[in-house]
């Protein structure tokens, strides 16, 4: 039998918590009998990014697909001029969208940058 104060008890806690060890008898014998053990920690904000990094590239490629699809629909259903003065507003959305896919881009490579130090 062991007995921690409280402190020694959170301390023992956290140590457990972070080795990722299944449960405190393994973490016990294995701190007893020297086993080396590795601290893993997993940083919340670097996956939250990745995810909404790839939602947003599924994004992207929803509004490439729907592109092409809206100037099928213009050029077949619209005349010439009506499809010209539609695209032109369609043009500076895309314009629009484009420096917000480089803004993305920019603020990926920094991201990289900071975290492959690590």
């Amino acid at each position: 039998m062991v007995r921690f104060t409280d402190t020694e008890f959170a301390r023992f806690l956290t140590l457990y918590e972070q080795s990722g060890v299944p449960n405190r008898a393994v973490f016990i014998k294995a701190r007893v009998f020297d086993e080396t053990f590795r601290v893993i920690k997993v940083d919340r904000s670097l996956l939250d990014y990745y995810q909404k990094l790839t939602t947003l590239y599924g994004q992207f490629r929803s509004v490439g697909v729907n592109y092409n699809q809206a100037v099928v629909a213009l050029k077949s259903n619209f005349t010439e001029k009506k499809a010209y003065a539609m695209l032109a507003q369609l043009e500076k959305l895309t314009l629009e969208l484009a420096a917000i896919g480089g803004e993305i881009v920019q603020l990926t490579r920094e991201f990289q940058e900071k975290w492959s130090q690590r």
